[in-house]
């Protein structure tokens, strides 16, 4: 395992992280999840990534107890707040009462004193921003996170957060958006903003949910206990890649990936870690060996000639428009 450090900060993260979004607390059981936690642990994963909204606050709870016995200071721990916990009108959002309310009941479901990231898991635009930096440095120093970074926030909205943070004096360090091969819409406008304020991407869904693991083939259907098949297990996220076109593309893949003497997984994560603000790729995986053999991306470097043909087998169905970015749907 490599580790980078977590923008500005003193911090490392390790180079793959793994999340928990789809899995801790709805598709496999505490005990499976324990088993991940420890494979990832024993790849040199050392970062885990995780939302208090993830299968209603269970996953924060999976993810808690699987850490159970690890050396505090040994792993960093994120979580983000936003997505609805509750019934209540209060229960969601970035005011100043969710966010006190919510990094609470985080630190209660994973057994911590602290977390290490703090994370707005979508833009507020109910909320005054200066509300909810406000609320974050409080949290930052009453010692209940280290950091605070932003997840899938449009590039003016980093630029507005992090002069209040600087004004406030607390670390806003990262952004979590979604990034890979195929979904580019970070690149033209929100990682040279990141870059110029010291701010590292954290990415989520360096596989395309799956699709550019190569197991997906066109004008078939969705195999028998894939994401794709499972109602629950991400199917509306993946629908935008599930199609004849995209699926086509991948599937070409799959001799520069032999070429490379690496699987095609293992491809798409090393050519997401190949672009210096990204500080960490989050992989979700219900089984152990899956963790294990995602690991082996870090630390691999390819070719230009190899990125460049991957382009030209990609181009087609890359999307790079920046309005794309997976705002709030409240987004004005």
């Amino acid at each position: 395992m490599e580790y980078r450090k977590l923008g500005r900060s003193g911090m490392y993260v390790s180079e793959i992280a793994y999340g928990n979004w789809l899995t801790h607390g709805a598709q496999i059981d505490d005990d499976l999840a324990r088993q991940c936690v420890h494979a990832a642990l024993d790849a040199g994963i050392s970062t885990f990534d995780t939302a208090d909204a993830y299968a209603e606050t269970r996953a924060e709870a999976a993810l808690g107890s699987a850490l159970a016995g690890i050396r505090r200071e040994s792993v960093e721990i994120f979580t983000k707040v936003y997505f609805p916990t509750g019934p209540g009108k209060n229960d969601r959002g970035l005011s100043r009462k969710h966010i006190m309310e919510a990094i609470d009941g985080s630190l209660r479901r994973l057994k911590t004193d602290y977390v290490d990231l703090y994370q707005a898991h979508r833009f507020d635009y109910e909320t005054p921003l200066e509300e909810t930096m406000q609320a974050f440095a409080d949290v930052v120093r009453a010692g209940k996170a280290h950091y605070i970074g932003v997840s899938e926030w449009t590039a003016d909205e980093i630029r507005s957060a992090a002069a209040l943070a600087t004004e406030l004096n607390i670390g806003l360090v990262s952004n979590q958006p979604q990034y890979n091969m195929l979904w580019r819409v970070v690149e033209p406008e929100i990682i040279p903003a990141s870059e110029e304020l010291g701010i590292s991407q954290i990415v989520w869904s360096p596989l395309a949910q799956g699709v550019l693991t190569g197991k997906y083939s066109p004008s078939e259907g969705a195999p028998a206990g894939s994401r794709a098949a499972d109602e629950n297990g991400g199917k509306d996220a993946m629908a935008k890649w599930l199609c004849d076109g995209v699926l086509t593309r991948v599937q070409n893949l799959h001799p520069l990936a032999a070429s490379a003497g690496i699987p095609l997984a293992t491809l798409a994560l090393a050519w997401v870690l190949q672009n210096p603000n990204v500080c960490t790729a989050i992989i979700g995986a219900s089984k152990p060996e899956q963790i294990k053999e995602n690991a082996k991306a870090a630390g691999l470097t390819l070719e230009d000639a190899l990125l460049k043909e991957i382009d030209e087998v990609l181009e087609p169905v890359i999307e790079r428009d920046p309005r794309k970015v997976d705002t709030c749907p409240s987004r004005p």
